[in-house]
C-alpha cells in the first residue's frame, strides 16, 4: 500500500510582527505619570469588525512645543523624548502609549495641525499601512478636504482613559490610509 501523504497548507500565515519586534519600553514614549503624559488607546479591528490580536503600531510625533525630535535612542530609552514609538495588539485588538501631546509643527505645509503619525503591520497586509491620528479641535488643509465620514476616521477622541484612535483596516468604518510620494507600492 502506497503512504498516504497528509495536506499542507497552501501558504504560511506570518508575518509575525507581534512576536519579533516589541521590545520593553517601546511603548513608553515618556514615563507613566510623567508631567503631560497621556496615554493614546485604541482596538484594531479587521474588515468583519473582529478585534485583530496580533497587529503592531508604531507612531511618530511632534514633541508639546512642536518640534520633530532629530534624536537617536527610540529602542533604548534613556529619558529622552525621541517621538517614536512602537506596541503591539493584545488578544482583543488593543494598544497603548504612554506619550504627551504632540504641538503642531510650525511651518508645515499642513497649516501646524496637530496629530500622531501611524504606521500599522498586521497579518493579511502585504506592506505597512500609514495613517495620521488628529487631536480633537485640529484640521489641516488634508482634513477638511475629506467628507465627513472620512474625516471622523482620523480624529482621536477624549476619553476617560485618555485620547482613543481605533483602526479598521477595512469595512464601512474603514480608517483613511495615506500613501506617501517615496513609498513604493
Amino acid at each position: 500500500m502506497p503512504e498516504t501523504l497528509q495536506p499542507t497548507p497552501g501558504q504560511t500565515i506570518g508575518p509575525f510582527f507581534h512576536y519579533a519586534l516589541p521590545y520593553a519600553g517601546d511603548s513608553l514614549l515618556v514615563p507613566p505619570g510623567s508631567a503631560g503624559a497621556i496615554r493614546l488607546h485604541g482596538t484594531v479591528y479587521d474588515g468583519a469588525g473582529a478585534p485583530v490580536p496580533d497587529a503592531l503600531l508604531e507612531i511618530r510625533q511632534a514633541d508639546a512645543t512642536g518640534r520633530v525630535p532629530q534624536v537617536e535612542g527610540s529602542l533604548r530609552r534613556d529619558g529622552r523624548f525621541t517621538g517614536w514609538g512602537r506596541a503591539a495588539t493584545d488578544a482583543s485588538g488593543r494598544y497603548a502609549f504612554t506619550t504627551v501631546l504632540p504641538g503642531g509643527v510650525a511651518g508645515a505645509e499642513d497649516r501646524g495641525a496637530a496629530f500622531f503619525g501611524v504606521t500599522i503591520f498586521a497579518r493579511g497586509l502585504l506592506d505597512r499601512l500609514f495613517t495620521r491620528a488628529y487631536l480633537p479641535g485640529e484640521s489641516d488643509d488634508f482634513l477638511a478636504g475629506l467628507p465627513a465620514d472620512e474625516r471622523a476616521s482620523l480624529q482621536v477622541v477624549a476619553d476617560d482613559d485618555g485620547y482613543r484612535f481605533d483602526i479598521h483596516l477595512q469595512g464601512d468604518r474603514e480608517t483613511v490610509f495615506l500613501r506617501y510620494p517615496r513609498h513604493p507600492r
